[in-house]
């Protein structure tokens, strides 16, 4: 793998941090604000619409600057976000600065994704893309954890400061290691929207919304979990969150080879086993091991549908794949959103603190359908039509991080069908 993928991952790891961490700091800054815990709550929604409305306004309004300049300018405008939100004399300043920080992260993952999957070869780009999410995978592991005891020891403010310094550690990695990247001749909004409405794109994106809802129906109140159904204290939390970001990363491990191989198969096992996982949590949580155990299998499995979705979304929308990809993660903060909401019906309806396990089971049942069907409908499996993201793209024929005013060279790549 190149060392490109590298800078991509630490740029993905602060991403994941910063996006994270604000669910653990919500008493320091409430406290600190002078403001209830539910409002502070707000915190999280204003980085999710961030995330929602800037993918496709940064994407669209990108469309024509090379990748690396892209994905610097988008690492600076979330290193600024932070930074402001360190910054924030008020809790409005602090929501502002949120909404900021998340403006980049659907756009960056999009285009992120594009280049990861032209610095490889054929077959092994939904890898490329999997070894990207891992630093998103490895921050739930790590970053949060650590960025939330910083916080709660030196204050939230000392959080997002060392967020911001992570931010400018992965500008200076992409300017780096990132070789130079040229938009295609036929790059536009107007491409990339009419790719957008590609039928098997919104079904993919559909797809992301109702399956990965059911992963944080549960995550979302995997905190409160942990000390009123498991029966742990609440000096475990930051261990059982810790084996969630485990099972995460063990999962984009497992999805880039496997959705390589066979992206359907692997995007309808890993929303079948999402499913499996969340009727039998409810059952199994009241054993400590066997909860922790679950735990980790939910992050699993729930992140394996991450990256057959997104390469199917990139493969659909061929040669415009970049909306496409960042839009995925408005998709994916959508489910975030709804996923929390309809959780917190259940638990507001006396229905129990594992109840969102089963309201999950049921969202990833949908998903499931929606992929299914999908796949019924899909009818361009023409071995020789291109439908791979790189099929009629440049390809980078070196991995050395250059940033060479030359057009990457172009080399033939095999088509195959998804």
């Amino acid at each position: 793998m190149p060392l490109a993928l590298l800078a991509l991952a630490v740029s993905a790891f602060g991403i994941g941090t910063t996006e994270f961490v604000m669910m653990g700091l919500l008493p320091n800054v409430a406290d600190d604000l002078d403001t209830s815990v539910p409002t502070a709550g707000y915190l999280v929604s204003a980085y999710a619409i961030g995330v929602v409305l800037g993918a496709p306004l940064l994407t669209g309004l990108g469309s024509r600057v090379p990748r690396k300049k892209m994905l610097l300018l988008l690492m600076a405008l979330f290193t600024v976000g932070n930074l402001a939100s360190a910054l924030a004399p008020d809790f409005g300043w602090l929501l502002a600065g949120r909404f900021l920080a998340g403006l980049p992260h659907g756009a960056f993952f999009g285009v992120g994704a594009v280049v990861a999957a032209r610095l490889v070869s054929e077959g092994r780009q939904a890898r490329a893309v999997a070894t990207m999410f891992l630093g998103l995978t490895v921050a739930n592991i790590v970053g949060v954890p650590a960025a939330t005891l910083l916080g709660q020891h030196l204050g939230w403010r000392a959080t997002f400061l060392v967020v911001a310094v992570i931010g400018l550690a992965a500008m200076a990695a992409l300017a780096r290691l990132v070789p130079r990247i040229p938009v295609e001749a036929h790059q536009d909004v107007r491409r990339e929207l009419r790719a957008l409405g590609n039928r098997q794109v919104l079904l993919g994106l559909l797809t992301a919304v109702f399956g990965f809802a059911g992963v944080f129906a549960v995550y979302s109140y995997l905190s409160a979990m942990t000390t009123k159904a498991m029966g742990f204290g609440e000096s475990s939390v930051t261990l059982v969150l810790a084996l969630f970001g485990i099972g995460m990363t063990l999962g984009a491990l497992a999805a880039g080879p496997l959705t390589d191989r066979a992206l359907r198969p692997t995007l309808y096992g890993s929303l079948g086993a999402l499913a499996v996982v969340l009727v039998a949590f409810p059952f199994t949580v009241h054993v400590q091991w066997a909860a922790l155990v679950m735990v980790v299998l939910l992050g699993g499995v729930g992140f394996m549908t991450t990256t057959p979705l997104q390469m199917l979304v990139m493969n659909k929308a061929k040669d415009a794949p970049t909306l496409a990809s960042a839009s995925n993660h408005s998709a994916f903060n959508l489910a975030n959103a709804g996923g929390a909401w309809l959780g917190g019906v259940a638990i507001a309806a006396g229905w129990g603190w594992t109840s969102p396990a089963l309201v999950g089971a049921v969202l990833a049942v949908i998903g499931l359908a929606i992929a299914a069907t999908a796949g019924f409908l899909d009818r361009d499996r023409d071995p020789e039509k291109p439908s791979r993201v790189v099929a009629g793209a440049p390809r980078l024929t070196t991995h050395k991080p250059t940033d060479s005013a030359h057009s990457p060279s172009a080399t033939p790549s095999s088509p195959s069908g998804v």
